[in-house]
């Protein structure tokens, strides 16, 4: 299957939300770009730099979109963040990684002397480190080393390559999801169950958020993407330290009981599509944090331990910024593809497979207060299967196989194509800085 860029004149001017027309930095103008869907790993960045995982079409057609549709695209990306999007991003450096009597404290500075020592000379190479890290507690230590050595302007982004898989401890063993014990099953007392489950999420958070700075390094977005999801690396490390913690207070540790690897299988299947990595894992793994957070810590009060509660609570929290994060760089991406962010979420989850990532019950508010919008992930708001199969939402009953969905080529953005998407989004970007003038 084959889709299409669409290259427009360049000058062209787009009219943004206060009526002013912007005009447009300067593409060279082909007829239509044609994408080579095949060699994903083999093409090259406009700086000659291998490209391992570009973005993905999935079955877009934006040649031939009109300015209508192109100008409803511009429109949704230009509408306004988050407001914590931007104290989150202007923030400084978060070093209270250890829980005190009263809440989050900083770090001891003779813990920290005996830390492993961060050898990546770029961030895209430091992630590769960190993917690379078995131990829990190394990982989160080298994710906060790399943050704040990219903080202080001492390396810039650069490109690597990641690992098929993170390095694991020994422990846990990961097991099928059915293999893992409920809560009245397992041996562990349920305050130690629910913390051991939130160390596992945390940890693949971390992973998920370099993976994404490392595999996508090569289309050489705006350093603020990466420097978005870094932060994110560093907030979900500061959020394992305080799980590994409690953990051990409570006479347990991580890898104490089995688990799954359900998260990094699900984001797997957007290694090779950037706009199907957003919509995969801060707009929907994550947003589970929002939906089962506050219930997570009430069960702990519960159970008596507040303690407890009060991690669960400031994580829950704290990961408003990070599904943030993944909604407004997805709008950005859609228009620069031409497309309602709705219709492309609904469409990237169903074409990777993971709308089981989708079950309710869904805490409408706190995620349309980051800008996910129930239309979007509420399945029972979503058009009727005979429509969405019309409008590629899911796969048609012809591409079914004893109810298995063939999967999409995987596609790769040939040279021309990513330049031009790079420009688009630099489009966006002035679109967005004009509104907000």
């Amino acid at each position: 299957m084959s889709a299409r860029l669409c290259s427009t004149a360049a000058g062209l001017a787009y009219p943004s939300l206060t009526g002013k027309l912007l005009p447009r930095r300067s593409v060279t103008s082909t007829a239509s770009t044609r994408i080579d869907w095949q060699a994903s790993r083999r093409i090259k960045s406009v700086q000659g730099a291998p490209l391992s995982s570009p973005l993905r079409g999935q079955q877009r057609r934006i040649a031939g979109s009109t300015v209508v549709q192109e100008q409803v695209a511009l429109a949704a990306a230009a509408l306004p963040d988050w407001p914590g999007l931007q104290l989150w991003r202007d923030s400084e450096v978060d070093s209270r990684r250890v829980w005190g009597e009263k809440g989050a404290v900083p770090v001891d500075q003779a813990f920290a002397a005996e830390e492993q020592t961060l050898g990546g000379a770029t961030l895209a190479c430091c992630a590769q480190q960190v993917l690379l890290t078995a131990d829990p507690k190394q990982k989160a230590a080298l994710t906060h080393q790399a943050w704040q050595r990219f903080t202080a302007g001492l390396m810039p982004v650069g490109q690597a390559e990641p690992p098929a898989r993170p390095a694991r401890p020994s422990k846990p063993q990961l097991v099928p999801p059915k293999n893992v014990p409920i809560p009245k099953q397992s041996s562990l007392p349920l305050p130690v169950y629910m913390l051991h489950n939130l160390a596992h999420v945390e940890l693949n958070a971390i992973d998920l958020a370099w993976d994404t700075v490392a595999r996508f390094s090569g289309l050489q977005m705006d350093r603020s993407f990466y420097s978005d999801f870094a932060r994110v690396a560093d907030d979900e490390s500061r959020h394992l330290s305080w799980c590994l913690q409690r953990l051990d207070e409570l006479g347990y540790a991580y890898g104490d009981m089995v688990a799954h690897s359900i998260l990094w299988d699900g984001a797997q299947a957007s290694s090779g599509d950037l706009a199907g990595r957003l919509a995969v894992v801060p707009m929907s793994q994550e947003a589970k944090g929002l939906d089962a957070g506050p219930r997570l810590a009430e069960k702990l009060v519960g159970c008596g331990d507040n303690r407890s509660a009060a991690i669960v609570s400031r994580i829950a929290a704290e990961e408003k910024a990070h599904v943030a994060v993944g909604v407004s760089w997805f709008r950005k991406l859609s228009a620069a593809l031409g497309e309602d962010p709705g219709a492309a979420y609904q469409r990237c989850i169903t074409s990777l497979g993971q709308q089981e990532g989708l079950r309710p019950p869904y805490n409408h508010a706190s995620r349309q207060e980051v800008g996910l919008q129930q239309h979007w992930y509420d399945k029972s708001l979503w058009p009727a299967n005979d429509v969405a199969a019309d409008q590629n939402l899911i796969p048609s009953s012809a591409s079914r196989v004893k109810g298995l969905q063939i999967s999409p080529e995987t596609p790769a953005l040939g040279k021309d194509s990513v330049k031009h998407l790079r420009q688009r989004m630099a489009t966006v970007l002035d679109v967005e800085l004009c509104n907000t003038a």
